[in-house]
């Protein structure tokens, strides 16, 4: 048998899981995997905290907790599982939570309930209504303006990191996330061994009450670094996968269906060149087109070019005051509505302790920050500060919202570290212009992506599209070990269901559904 050499520029969770699925196949595939970064894991990262400050190291990267899908444990992930109850949104009079109800809640009381319609006629109509901005959609159905703003985008802003973009994302988003109530939808259902089956992508529940009522057990990891050096050891294993940590791919020289030959640079500063057989580009789209260059195609610029990125800034503290300010941390009684039960108020007392926050500018309540409590979900901090707090603050959209940011107001001696990051806007042109769109591109000359921007900005999508990658070059799609083995969630690719007639449909029903709707080809071996 011939053997098919495979490079990957990229080892974060995309270029990882298709290293791992093709390292599955000694005969078949040798893989020499490149990554500009001394180590792996592309935008997880970690920073040591000074022992002498705290005593403690602490993954610094952002990281949003992820739904209990069966991908993150397929590669042992040191993974720990913790049951999110609460979140803090907004301040003062306007403030709410999931863990009672509040005068907000109270007020747009009429808004929740008809809120809860809507959702059921997206569904129904989700063809039609699918790419109509949530703006939109709650303009058309009647829902007040302070409702949206106050709570419908930070609720979807939070869980989706879509931002101060969220009013311009499409509205097939908040239906997947918050599915209609009493009613099962393709979209939070998954393949497996006996069709379609339960709730997977849903990342909250509907409460006609207060809008918001429980979320699924999530995962959180410690040392980041840790955590992926550890996962491109076990792909190591088997012998045919390669790490060219420190390599950076500067061009593509030259491609056609059978042969690709690629320029990097070694830590040393020399250039060199490389021959394979096929490429998956498991990159940022702005990278991919630059690596491509004169050689993209017509399509391949059309499509990566209509991912449009974003600049964050991360900071990483232990201002308490900072969070006292701008956000609710810790129960009042004037926060909880009047017309909540005496269990409600109890729980309120002893149970409220936020992980999530959300501040909205007095001055654009469209546009947010976001902070996390690190100390309830980093295993390691918990056991280690008692009443001290390790906090993320989120400061989005550099070039359209640094003059709202408050990031002046955290103390500088209470700053561990900073760190600037970009993700896709999840506007709905991305589901009009980039997502339905993927299936043109992959494959195109032996080369193929790989990446969350693909769909949506969530870890397991990133985990996922490896692995139809490496499906497509005829790699088996890697069995879990249970009941959602290869389950993969429909999130918008319902309009390239048409590539079911290239591809090997009763074994991606059995695997993973994004096959599917990502548009890969399996390729005959």
């Amino acid at each position: 048998m011939t053997i098919h050499r495979v490079a990957i520029v990229g080892a974060g969770a995309a270029g990882l899981s298709a290293a791992y699925a093709l390292s599955k196949h000694t005969d078949k595939f040798i893989v020499t995997v490149f990554e500009k970064e001394p180590v792996a894991g592309g935008m997880a990262s970690s920073t040591d905290i000074d022992p002498v400050i705290m005593a403690l190291r602490t993954s610094t990267t952002a990281f949003r907790a992820a739904p209990q899908l069966s991908p993150t444990r397929c590669v042992s992930f040191a993974s720990s599982a913790f049951h999110l109850r609460e979140i803090s949104f907004g301040k003062g009079e306007n403030f709410w939570t999931n863990v009672f109800p509040s005068p907000l809640t109270e007020r747009h009381a009429a808004d929740i309930r008809k809120f809860g319609r809507v959702l059921k006629t997206v569904k129904l109509l989700e063809v039609v209504l699918a790419l109509l901005p949530v703006y939109a959609l709650l303009h058309l159905f009647g829902l007040s303006k302070d409702f949206g703003e106050r709570m419908v985008y930070p609720l979807t802003a939070l869980f989706f990191g879509t931002g101060n973009q969220t009013p311009y994302v499409a509205s097939a988003i908040l239906v997947t996330s918050l599915p209609p109530p009493h009613q099962p939808c393709f979209s939070n259902a998954v393949w497996g061994r006996n069709g379609l089956q339960g709730p997977s992508m849903r990342l909250f529940k509907y409460d006609e009450r207060s809008l918001l009522a429980s979320i699924p057990e999530m995962y959180a990891f410690q040392k980041l670094s840790d955590t992926y050096t550890a996962w491109q050891h076990k792909v190591e294993q088997p012998g045919n996968v390669t790490f060219l940590l420190g390599h950076v791919v500067t061009r593509l020289i030259s491609r056609t269906k059978k042969r690709t030959v690629l320029e990097f640079r070694s830590p040393s500063n020399e250039l060199r060149t490389a021959e394979f057989e096929s490429l998956i580009l498991a990159t940022d789209a702005d990278n991919a087109l630059t690596i491509l260059g004169k050689r993209a195609s017509w399509m391949e610029r059309r499509v990566l070019g209509g991912v449009k990125y974003l600049y964050d800034l991360t900071v990483t503290h232990t201002d308490a005051d900072y969070m006292r300010k701008h956000y609710e941390t810790e129960f009042k009684p004037e926060l909880i509505a009047s017309s909540a039960t005496g269990a409600e108020r109890q729980r309120g007392q002893t149970d409220f302790r936020p992980l999530y926050y959300t501040y909205q500018y007095p001055s654009a309540l469209n546009k947010l920050e976001m902070s996390f409590d690190l100390t309830f979900y980093q295993p390691q901090l918990s056991a280690t500060l008692g009443q001290h707090h390790v906090y993320q603050t989120i400061f989005l959209d550099r070039d359209g919202s640094d003059k709202l940011w408050t990031k002046d107001g955290i103390r500088q001696d209470f700053v561990i570290g900073e760190k600037w990051w970009k993700q896709q806007s999840h506007r709905w042109q991305h589901y009009a212009r980039v997502v339905p769109w993927m299936w043109t591109i992959n494959g195109t000359r032996g080369t193929y992506y790989a990446g969350a921007w693909t769909v949506l900005n969530m870890h397991e999508i990133a985990i996922m599209s490896g692995f139809a990658a490496a499906y497509s070059l005829g790699a088996d799609y890697p069995h879990l070990g249970d009941e959602e083995s290869g389950v993969v969630v429909k999130v918008s690719y319902i309009f390239v269901l048409f590539a079911v007639t290239t591809i090997d449909t009763p074994r991606i029903r059995d695997q993973s559904p994004f096959i599917l709707q990502n548009g890969l080809r399996k390729t005959k071996s």
